[in-house]
């Protein structure tokens, strides 16, 4: 071999040489990058929008539209008391919270154990949560401040039961130990992933009927029935002080809900798109139907009625907001309408109960509706997406759905009624009279909502 060729064999083994260390790094930096870059921006922007959506249900988008059902001299205190469980709820959920709800430490897959029902502690304070922990596809921080807008939003729907006649001092300690005894059990329950309580059942909650509606709904129902009627209820008639109030807050709320459901999917996707399509369809039908019903027997439709029926589509659409089509989200928005008409009115009059704002007609009653219905939506041959695992047919699916609505009935209903008595013996539940007739504003307060 002479050196001119000698020399462009050693170019052409050098340049393989290379090209070859360039395929086993850049090999190396995809498999680094396929390990740590599971983090998706597209979905973490709309997690972000979510999370923010999902904020502004509570504060302003509830708070409004409970302020503008009561009377003008308990205006400030319904505010303020959403205000105050936004603040306490995301502390607890901070310290211990995300950890009850969401460590699976334990869990065994289709098994039951203690880590069936509440998760561990090993997330107190959040302390193994750092910028680069992921939670599928998003970081975990975005995941925990998603959620935290939950446990935020639930307690403060109880709110509307007990309006106008409860001491702050209880509102705050209540809705801390509901927080932690009954609503982060519920949701480690329904959202753990396998090995909780609800899934090893095949139940399908995607966003919350049973988590957030009957939860707070049937707590909603023994906070009214513990405390007792309003001063006057029923025989003086208690109108709402500021409508145009109330149905800013729904148009909120119904903005906001897109958050909460399409952002369920924790990711930019079909499902998310599905889940928003069903929550708009669900929501415009209830509305009608609260509309017509009221226009029938009342002989004219009412701006309340018609924005408490596009919050009981959005309650009753949320748990199948994740495995209905367009077919079931009219019918459920069209019988959430119906029913959550009935219990908000007929049901209320007849059990005696004062629930102020209809905490539990809109939010239980819907939220059972919702979650029934859709065990039978989430049928493909009715454009659903599938039941849960595990369960074969229609007939399994609402029964594996009526076991998580019974369980979330009866241990929701007793603990809150254990921690309302427990803090009615010890610090005391209700204003006095004196200050129930002053105003909670004034009375619990020192400030006035109007100056008249």
């Amino acid at each position: 071999m002479n050196l001119q060729n000698r020399d462009a064999h050693i170019r052409r083994a050098c340049a393989l040489a290379a090209l070859l260390c360039m395929v086993m790094l850049g090999g190396a930096a995809i498999a680094d990058n396929g390990a740590k870059d599971t983090i998706q921006a597209g979905d973490t922007a709309w997690m972000l929008t979510a999370t923010a959506l999902v904020l502004f249900m509570t504060i302003p988008g509830l708070s409004l539209f409970y302020a503008g059902l009561v009377r003008a001299r308990n205006v400030l205190s319904v505010l303020m008391q959403c205000f105050a469980i936004t603040a306490l709820a995301t502390v607890l959920w901070t310290a211990y919270g995300y950890s009850l709800a969401f460590d699976d430490t334990g869990m065994v897959e289709g098994g039951y154990n203690l880590r069936s029902f509440v998760g561990g502690l090993s997330k107190l304070l959040l302390l193994p949560v750092t910028a680069d922990s992921a939670a599928g596809t998003i970081p975990e921080s975005v995941f925990v401040v998603f959620q935290m807008t939950f446990a935020i939003i639930t307690p403060a729907l109880i709110c509307g039961a007990y309006a106008e006649r409860m001491k702050f001092s209880a509102v705050l300690l209540f809705s801390g130990l509901w927080l932690t005894l009954v609503y982060a059990p519920i949701c480690h329950m329904a959202w753990a992933g396998p090995g909780a309580l609800f899934a090893n059942l095949g139940v399908l909650d995607f966003a919350g009927g049973t988590v957030v509606h009957i939860n707070a709904g049937i707590a909603a129902l023994a906070a009214c029935v513990i405390l007792g009627k309003r001063k006057g209820y029923p025989d003086t008639q208690i109108m709402p002080h500021n409508l145009g109030m109330t149905v800013t807050g729904a148009g909120m709320l119904w903005v906001g809900w897109f958050g909460f459901n399409a952002g369920s999917a924790v990711a930019a996707d079909g499902a998310a798109g599905m889940a928003m399509l069903v929550t708009q369809l669900s929501t415009a039908t209830a509305t009608l139907t609260w509309m017509a019903i009221e226009w029938t027997k009342h002989g004219k439709p009412s701006a309340l009625g018609a924005a408490t029926g596009a919050v009981a589509g959005l309650v009753a659409i949320t748990p199948a907001s994740g495995s209905c089509g367009p077919l079931g989200a009219l019918v459920i928005g069209l019988v959430a309408g119906a029913v959550c008409f009935w219990g908000a009115t007929s049901l209320k009059k007849m059990a005696g109960y004062d629930d102020s704002l209809d905490a539990f007609g809109v939010h239980g009653i819907g939220g059972i509706v919702g979650a029934l219905l859709t065990g039978v939506f989430a049928a493909p041959a009715l454009g659903g997406q599938g039941f849960g695992d595990g369960v074969a047919g229609i007939g399994g699916q609402v029964a594996a759905q009526g076991m998580s609505v019974v369980f979330t009935l009866v241990y929701g209903g007793i603990v809150s009624a254990v921690i309302l008595k427990a803090l009615d013996a010890t610090v005391g539940l209700r204003v006095s009279s004196e200050e129930e007739e002053m105003g909670l504003d004034v009375a619990l307060h020192g400030e006035e909502g109007y100056h008249l």
